[in-house]
């Protein structure tokens, strides 16, 4: 008899919070989709009002995380939790959660503190935390994500970008392409020089103001070293290094100019004999 009454409660049970926790489920369901719906149309209006596209990702990152937690609270509430107890919970937790991620703490407020002083853009190529180079894609709550050459996408911590020197190479629209050729010390200055100057002349990118300079950087242990640094558009950076190390190489051996390599002198002393080796 017991056991029937025992069953017969959490038969009722069951009946009484079915209404709620279907109705939970779906306002979880429901909820979510549309978040993501309203974070999109946001993002949208954003994109057709000239927002910041650094501001953009991070705008819409910190609002779905916040509608996300009302969610939660809004849910809670369907089940018959008083509200003003579980933000009092949420809150010793998210302090706790706090005290246990400082670092992520300094992460977003690092993104904060970048996009108030946009030391970059979306679209910048930059070198940030230390060594990582490549090119802005997006700045998020936590994280900048880095697009590289080879097409790796690099997530650097942001308070690591901002405890780190920042080098924006593309921050000023023009750039100089610090480009160094080595001669041999016999081979013609001015004829390198006149050969690099064309190499530059024929090469698509380069600005024509202000004009590339070639000058002697270096008398090196090996080589005559010929600085120059030829200014581009930022987005053509890449393109102008690449085309000038190739080109320059070929323009010079067909000029017979010699790119050479470190060589060491040896004396071997051998039965009173000395004799060099190159």
């Amino acid at each position: 008899m017991k056991d029937l009454l025992d069953t017969e409660k959490i038969f009722n049970s069951i009946l009484d919070y079915s209404p709620r926790i279907i109705g939970s489920i779906f306002a979880l369901v429901f909820g979510f989709w549309a978040i993501g719906k309203l974070v999109n149309i946001v993002r949208n209006l954003m994109k057709k009002n000239g927002v910041d596209e650094t501001i953009q990702p991070f705008l819409g990152s910190l609002m779905s995380v916040g509608l996300k937690l009302f969610l939660l609270v809004f849910v809670a509430g369907m089940f018959g939790i008083e509200t003003t107890s579980f933000v009092a919970i949420f809150g010793a937790l998210a302090f706790a959660l706090g005290m246990a991620l400082q670092g992520s703490l300094g992460h977003f407020a690092s993104g904060i503190l970048l996009l108030i002083f946009k030391p970059y853009r979306v679209g910048d190529l930059v070198v940030v935390g230390g060594d990582q180079t490549g090119t802005v894609v997006e700045v998020q709550i936590f994280n900048t994500i880095l697009s590289t050459l080879d097409n790796k996408r690099i997530y650097v911590p942001n308070s690591v970008v901002t405890s780190n020197v920042i080098t924006n190479i593309s921050g000023q629209g023009k750039v100089g392409v610090e480009l160094v050729f080595g001669i041999g010390y016999n081979d013609d200055i001015d004829r390198a020089r006149s050969i690099i100057l064309r190499v530059g002349e024929n090469c698509p990118w380069i600005l024509k103001s202000p004009s590339q300079k070639v000058v002697v950087a270096e008398l090196g242990d090996s080589s005559v070293n010929l600085s120059t640094r030829p200014f581009v558009l930022s987005e053509n950076y890449w393109d102008t290094y690449f085309y000038m190390q190739e080109n320059v190489k070929k323009a010079f051996d067909a000029a017979n100019i010699g790119i050479p390599y470190p060589t060491m002198d040896l004396n071997l002393v051998s039965t009173g004999a000395t004799v060099s080796v190159n």
